[in-house]
């Protein structure tokens, strides 16, 4: 399996990066660690969490998501074969891009990952209150300490984004060297344009969230029946239940029949082979989930359905 460079930090990831905000949550942490060891045993190694991670379910705090990573890390002696990625600064515990805060947060994370470094640290959110050589000279400060070993943004603008990398350029501190926007099929604008273009100038990694739309472009929701109870139903209603999402996954039905894949291939195939892309984040709760997703990394779309897909998107 060919690995892709996380910018130019050195670090590469295999075409899928496994999202943890289940862990903890949709799956419990038994579950956690089968997905975690099946991820890692099928030649997979990257780990996307954040220390927000679950805050927003009820009698959760935060945190859950790197306690089970961490718990996982402890027991199965796997560290060194498992790139771990979390973020900062949405967590209302542990907001904002402040030095303080990235100081107080890091460490924190460090002790529920049970690790002694963070393989990419990000910024979950930007924080237009603090000065941007404030917040890169704690995240230089972490790299050169060797609790980081590189970093990256989420959610920002291109506009934001460029003046951080210009920042980091005249100061010679550490810089952005991915960006985690969101991505899919039906999700586009914040990646093709503008950020698709700063990426490949300044050489950074896109890998993006909700590479599945929050399981809707699995094709396993046909109708509003089968979104009642779904953890995620009330976002899929809102965002995908409408003509221009039952087009794409109309589209997707046609593709894996074509290729003899399921939806959910087809749709991580497309965002695998889209140029401006490094790899997409998705998660599973089972292992026959996992099994499938990870599937797509071995499909190799036809130029012409890839370019159906495309289409069909826009």
């Amino acid at each position: 399996m060919r690995h892709r460079p996380l910018g130019r930090s050195g670090l590469s990831t295999a075409p899928l990066i496994f999202g943890g905000n289940v862990f903890g949550w949709t799956a419990d942490e038994a579950m956690s660690h089968r997905l975690l060891d099946a991820f890692i045993d099928g030649g997979f190694n990257a780990v996307d969490t954040a220390d927000v991670y679950s805050a927003w379910v009820p009698g959760h705090a935060g945190g859950e998501s790197e306690a089970v990573i961490g718990r996982w890390l402890k027991a199965s002696g796997k560290r060194d074969s498992v790139l771990v990625l979390t973020k900062v600064a949405m967590w209302p515990k542990r907001p904002g891009l402040s030095a303080a805060n990235i100081e107080a947060a890091v460490e924190e994370s460090l002790r529920r990952l049970q690790t002694d470094y963070i393989d990419l640290y990000q910024s979950h959110q930007d924080d237009a209150e603090t000065p941007q050589d404030e917040t890169l000279s704690a995240f230089d400060r972490l790299i050169r300490a060797g609790k980081v070993r590189a970093v990256g943004a989420s959610n920002v603008s291109p506009a934001r984004l460029k003046a951080s990398l210009d920042v980091s350029t005249a100061s010679g501190l550490a810089r952005y060297e991915t960006i985690q926007p969101k991505f899919n099929l039906v999700d586009r604008d914040q990646v093709e344009g503008a950020l698709a273009e700063l990426a490949n100038a300044e050489g950074l990694g896109i890998i993006p969230y909700y590479g599945l739309a929050a399981g809707f472009l699995t094709g396993k929701y046909r109708s509003e029946g089968d979104l009642e109870g779904r953890a995620r139903g009330r976002t899929i209603l809102r965002d995908y239940w409408n003509d221009e999402g039952r087009a794409v996954l109309a589209a997707l039905d046609e593709a894996a029949a074509a290729v003899g894949a399921s939806p959910a291939q087809v749709a991580l195939a497309w965002i695998m082979r889209h140029p401006s892309i490094t790899a997409p984040i998705a998660s599973a709760t089972t292992v026959e989930q996992l099994d499938d997703l990870m599937g797509a990394a071995r499909l190799d779309l036809p130029d012409d359905i890839w370019a159906t897909l495309d289409a069909a998107g826009r």
